[in-house]
């Protein structure tokens, strides 16, 4: 079903392309080299990703080993029970009864163990890898945040402080929209953690790294809205 899942080598192919795009357009900008970065970033994220995905054999075959041996024990204490002299030996009853608990109890408890261990070891590098998305989506709101459409209007008076770009309206709607594109592929590489995987935590992580982009994104294309516009508010 390639229509129901994301892919994370379609999404690579999709930077490569925004990335040659923005190098053709701006080959003098640090926009080139912040897409370059993500694309690098989504390779390297394509790999952790296949590990992540897959469980910690060690791990897992330590859990099997702490089940299999509290089901021998229980095993072990059926089989002898009946050879036991119930009138005799209670006490000796007792003290297998008390071994078989013990011996189940430790075994669980020492599953549980590896297989949270697991767990928790996954979901630490995958929040490692969403921390560096978040972060990088913060970059590219840097980058257009100074961007400002008004700048084009003829009677703009720039102050000492002003930051005033040296772009047409087309070439900074371009601008604006290859920053938006970027935010939205940032929150499909977080997205890929998700489809996997079941973890609460990490669902949540990937949902605030998606409303982040999604509302950055909005803030872009309000600006372009206002480029668009086919009478500019500064122009009344």
């Amino acid at each position: 079903m390639p229509y129901r899942t994301l892919n994370a080598d379609r999404i690579e192919a999709t930077l490569e392309t925004l990335q040659r795009r923005i190098d053709e357009r701006f080959p003098a900008r640090g926009l080139s080299n912040l897409c370059k970065e993500l694309l690098e970033l989504a390779r390297q994220n394509k790999k952790r990703l296949e590990k992540v995905s897959h469980p910690n054999v060690w791990l897992r075959t330590g859990a099997v080993i702490a089940i299999s041996i509290g089901v021998v024990g229980l095993v072990w204490f059926a089989l002898t029970l009946p050879s036991l002299n119930v009138e005799g030996e209670v006490s000796n009853i007792l003290q297998g009864v008390d071994a078989a608990v013990n011996t189940v109890a430790l075994s669980g408890a020492a599953s549980w163990f590896l297989l949270n261990l697991d767990s928790r070891w996954r979901r630490r590098a995958v929040l490692r890898d969403l921390h560096e998305l978040r972060s990088i989506a913060h970059v590219v709101d840097m980058h257009q945040l100074t961007k400002d459409p008004t700048q084009l209007h003829k009677g703009y008076n720039s102050t000492a402080s002003s930051q005033v770009h040296d772009m047409t309206e087309f070439e900074l709607m371009r601008y604006l929209d290859y920053c938006s594109e970027m935010l939205s592929l940032t929150g499909k590489l977080a997205a890929l953690y998700m489809q996997n995987m079941r973890d609460p935590v990490i669902i949540d992580a990937v949902n605030e790294i998606e409303d982040l982009t999604t509302s950055l994104s909005r803030k872009i294309w309000q600006k372009i809205m206002i480029l668009n516009q086919p009478t500019k508010p500064w122009a009344q």
